[in-house]
């Protein structure tokens, strides 16, 4: 009885001091800015927004003044005002890292309009970062974690993926992740736990499952387009598109999300020249050691007698067929670069990934919506986001121009919000340059 006492008092402790971070924030109204909503194509000009304890709570034409008194005026004349992005394939260091290491990365992705994280590979200790992030004690997007992954060093019996699912339920973790390894009947129970205590999971398709089946299980998200080349054949030679199409419509059919993260894939496969990827200015916002160990995995990728160029360039080019192909096919599709990867860095690499994804066949609204609209759906039963909507939390980038005409636009900011906490790109810019400068490249 006493330890329950203990533990209520705790909880009340950190909400009371989440709730009073949260009162520090001031009330804001950008005023008189484009409004690009997201829930459809369209902008909504001279507007005013307010924000309040992390919240919008209205949105009007016309004069400011109906803003409540004291809050702080942001000029959006000739700006435009969007939902913040998400990285839904994205990493944070494990606790064991030095702890300004994980601030640096948690902060590159709010950066660059990055507002929430799905982490695909959970640490232990790791959701007392997110309980942080939550209550504002740190500048960090939104998190929602993946738990330690099932995979080839996992469970190594049913009852033993069983346990996991049900221990990593009770501790709290958002979803499960899948990595290469599980055999069929450890999928299984997995999956069927998992339905049973009602957490979902996503990431690859391992091997002995394969593609159809993991559709059939109800995996929810399919990450690197996992599974699908390796189904068609797509290393071998042309997509086959009565296969392709059946797929797809199964995928469809299934409720299944696809996060492509097609840009670190040609880095992967070897697509990209050296000179391409250490070229990348963002690099220098990584430890030199970082970079150095990306420029040797990618050099000996390349001179490798068995890499073939022929070979890699097909499967960039099938897998650009195969993403077109799940978007036309009405496949809801999520934004994702797995940053940090190789010369794939944090927030950074979402530009990236936007690029490749227009060359796929998506339109500017349509990649906007994979990082937007999309995202506050897939997790729509635990906040409201992803739309500038009264109600919904205020994760916002403020542009310079509409980034529904150029996806380029999204990178001319003059600032970010998370949860109702404004920094202006000066401030951005300012601590970006201390992690540049400490970075050692």
């Amino acid at each position: 009885m006493r330890i329950s006492k203990f533990i209520i008092v705790i909880v009340l402790a950190v909400g009371l001091l989440s709730a009073s971070l949260r009162a520090a924030e001031p009330a804001y109204v950008f005023v008189g800015v484009n409004v690009v909503p997201m829930d459809r194509e369209r902008v909504m000009t001279n507007q005013n927004v307010v924000v309040q304890d992390g919240k919008i709570t209205s949105i009007f034409a016309g004069s400011p003044d109906r803003a409540p008194a004291g809050a702080v005026r942001i000029n959006g004349s000739g700006k435009y005002l969007m939902p913040g992005l998400a990285e839904m394939h994205g990493h944070i260091p494990p606790p064991n890292q030095p702890a300004q290491w994980i601030e640096d990365v948690l902060f590159l992705y709010v950066a660059n309009g990055i507002t929430t994280v799905r982490g695909m590979l959970g640490s232990e200790g790791q959701l007392a970062l997110r309980e942080k992030a939550k209550a504002g004690t740190i500048v960090s997007p939104n998190l929602y974690l993946a738990g330690p992954s099932f995979n080839a060093n996992g469970p190594k019996s049913e009852a033993e993926a069983i346990q996991m699912v049900r221990a990593q339920k009770a501790a709290g973790w958002d979803l499960l992740k899948v990595h290469p390894g599980p055999t069929i009947p450890i999928y299984d129970a997995m999956a069927r736990t998992a339905k049973e205590v009602g957490i979902r999971f996503g990431g690859h398709v391992p091997a002995d499952v394969g593609l159809l089946h993991a559709i059939r299980a109800g995996q929810e998200t399919f990450d690197h387009i996992d599974g699908y080349l390796e189904y068609l054949n797509g290393a071998s030679g042309p997509i086959d598109n009565t296969k392709l199409n059946e797929v797809v419509r199964l995928t469809k059919q299934s409720g299944a999300w696809i996060v492509p993260t097609m840009a670190l894939w040609e880095t992967i496969q070897g697509t990209l020249e050296l000179q391409t990827v250490t070229g990348y200015p963002e690099l220098k916002y990584m430890p030199a050691n970082q970079v150095k160990q990306w420029t040797d995995q990618h050099r000996t990728r390349l001179s490798n007698p068995n890499f073939n160029p022929a070979t890699a360039k097909r499967v960039i080019q099938n897998r650009m067929i195969v993403l077109k192909a799940l978007h036309q096919g009405g496949v809801p599709i999520l934004l994702g670069t797995d940053a940090p990867q190789q010369f794939s860095v944090p927030g950074f690499s979402i530009h990236r990934e936007m690029k490749r994804m227009l060359d796929a066949g998506m339109s500017p609204y349509e990649v906007i919506k994979s990082g937007t609209q999309n995202v506050g759906t897939y997790f729509k039963s635990q906040d409201t986001f992803g739309t500038v909507a009264v109600g919904g939390r205020a994760d916002l980038i403020l542009v310079d121009a509409n980034p529904l005409e150029n996806l380029a636009n999204i990178a001319r900011r003059s600032g970010v919000m998370v949860k109702g906490r404004w920094m202006t790109e000066s401030e951005i810019q300012s601590r970006l340059a201390k992690i540049a400068g400490s970075a050692g490249n």
